[in-house]
């Protein structure tokens, strides 16, 4: 049985990872900072009060999960919120880059002795993070703390090479969900098509940034 641990798995894209994964009888463990009725409903392990962009926290769901083997980590957990050149929140565009870029590079150093040779590791960014492919700007916060992201992914493919851990750095599509307001591909297409690309994930590939369809993108 495969074993997965996926973060920020209360709501969204998380949520309905877990689902899927469940369902075709995957083991999977959940961790957020709150958990949710649809989450409890689902009978999987939920470890609460998860916290990425704190260290004593990452420390206790490390500890929680000592001797367990993952061959699955996925980096969901992530916020976002909107700046412009005229609306430069400094606090909230810290905020994003301490979740969203810090928060997975956190847990992934914590869970290293759970990664078997074999196991596979997947952050889950944004197209918004592609430096080519911005073509709007704006969005300060949220753009660079996934362009931050993506670059630790690719540290992290060369770094793990040598353990046998492969990794994808993955979009999911413009999702609707509560982050953007409900606007965008249901939910259920963006996590099948994820999964689909973490089940097709070889070694070789390590490090690749793909679209939840399977198109490679853009640095």
């Amino acid at each position: 049985m495969t074993t997965i641990l996926v973060t920020g798995a209360n709501r969204g894209i998380g949520l309905e990872l877990c689902r899927q994964l469940a369902a075709r009888g995957d083991e999977v463990i959940a961790a957020c900072r709150r958990s949710s009725t649809a989450l409890d409903a689902l009978g999987v392990r939920v470890l609460r009060d998860v916290e990425v962009t704190d260290e004593a926290s990452v420390q206790a769901l490390a500890d929680a999960l000592a001797g367990v083997s993952l061959d699955i980590l996925v980096n969901n957990a992530g916020i976002f919120t909107r700046e412009t050149l005229d609306d430069l929140d400094f606090d909230r565009i810290r905020r994003q880059l301490e979740v969203n870029a810090l928060g997975p590079l956190r847990v992934t150093a914590a869970l290293l002795p759970n990664l078997a040779r074999g196991a596979k590791l997947a952050l889950i960014t944004s197209r918004m993070g592609s430096i080519a492919d911005n073509t709007s700007g704006a969005y300060y916060g949220y753009r660079m703390s996934k362009a931050a992201l993506n670059m630790a992914g690719a540290s992290l493919a060369r770094d793990l090479r040598e353990r046998g851990v492969a990794v994808v750095i993955l979009h999911p599509g413009m999702v609707a969900t509560d982050m953007t307001e409900h606007e965008g591909i249901p939910v259920e297409e963006s996590a099948k098509g994820l999964i689909a690309c973490i089940d097709a994930l070889t070694p070789a590939e390590s490090g690749i940034f793909l679209h939840e369809n399977g198109e490679r993108l853009p640095w």
